[in-house]
């Protein structure tokens, strides 16, 4: 008889739901579901790519659960795809006084209103900077941050080596097809892959799952 998947309670999938952002539901259950297994490491939980808090209700909860802590990295000033102009800009997370988005109050927000503030650390700032100073092993690193190839495989490059072993890669936005979406999150995932340090989970749509196996990456 297999264990049943872990899925968040109705009030924390409400609140996901109601959060701004992008990840469908199917999506976020499945990162919950790793996030809930690689808990069980005791090591903290690290999102690239914070946004407005969609994510990291789940991971959060995820967290609280497992008594460990969810960190999110993001600078808060938006990716390049949601600049004025690009398609998914949001004119309501513009900063009036100085004219550039900053996500940062409405994350705030997102957390209060889930009630899991004190579950999460956010830092602010460029993800290759934050990943230079961290030193600690992780059990989870989700990569969801800019799609550009400099920024996707900053990312990895500066997370990817934390991921302890038998811990969680998750990257998304993975699209083989070209005509589903950027390719650079797709070619940092053959990396993992052909790196032999990471093993594919599971696959739900544009989220996969990869787990360390082996050394490097």
């Amino acid at each position: 008889m297999t264990a049943a998947t872990p899925s968040p309670s109705p009030e924390v999938l409400a609140a996901f739901e109601a959060a701004k952002g992008f990840m469908p539901v199917h999506e976020g259950l499945a990162l919950y579901a790793a996030a809930t297994e690689a808990g069980a490491l005791g090591l903290p939980l690290l999102e690239v790519g914070t946004y407005c808090g969609r994510s990291t209700i789940l991971l959060a909860d995820a967290a609280r659960t497992a008594g460990v802590s969810a960190l999110t990295v993001d600078h808060h000033r938006g990716s390049e795809e949601q600049q004025p102009g690009w398609e998914y800009h949001d004119p309501t997370v513009v900063d009036p006084e100085v004219g550039l988005m900053d996500t940062l109050p409405t994350f705030r927000r997102t957390l209060h209103r889930a009630g899991l503030e004190e579950h999460v650390v956010a830092l602010v700032g460029r993800s290759p900077q934050v990943a230079a100073v961290w030193a600690g092993p992780l059990g989870l690193v989700f990569i969801d941050g800019g799609h550009t190839h400099e920024h996707a495989n900053g990312d990895y490059e500066g997370w990817a080596p934390h991921v302890a072993e038998g811990g969680l890669l998750v990257i998304h936005d993975v699209f083989p097809d070209p005509a589903d979406g950027g390719q650079a999150p797709y070619r940092v995932y053959l990396r993992a892959l052909a790196s032999g340090a990471f093993t594919e989970v599971s696959v739900t749509d544009s989220l996969r799952v990869l787990r360390r196996t082996g050394a490097g990456v």
